[in-house]
């Protein structure tokens, strides 16, 4: 079955083909909202989702995948040096 859902890159091509303007994704996501719309999100879960396959993901990868993210480090996001004293 084909992917059928409307992306907002899709979205962006239509509007661009029917009424020849173009507009950033983000300019999309702000028409649509000032219309009224929202994302959506599915009522059900996948058929073929393995919830066995993800909860093995959840405890044997994710601990690993967590680890390697960057810790915070004490300082300032400033790029000029402090003075020096």
């Amino acid at each position: 079955m084909e992917d059928q859902r409307w992306t907002l890159p899709r979205i962006k091509t239509l509007i661009g083909c029917l009424f020849h303007v173009t507009y950033t994704v983000e300019g999309i996501w702000a028409l649509l909202k000032h219309h009224g719309w929202s994302w959506q999100q599915p009522a059900r879960r996948a058929i073929e989702r393995d919830q066995s396959a993800v909860e093995l993901w959840k405890r044997e990868v994710w601990p690993t995948v967590k680890a390697l993210r960057r810790l915070a480090e004490p300082g300032s996001p400033s790029r000029m040096k402090p003075p020096s004293r």
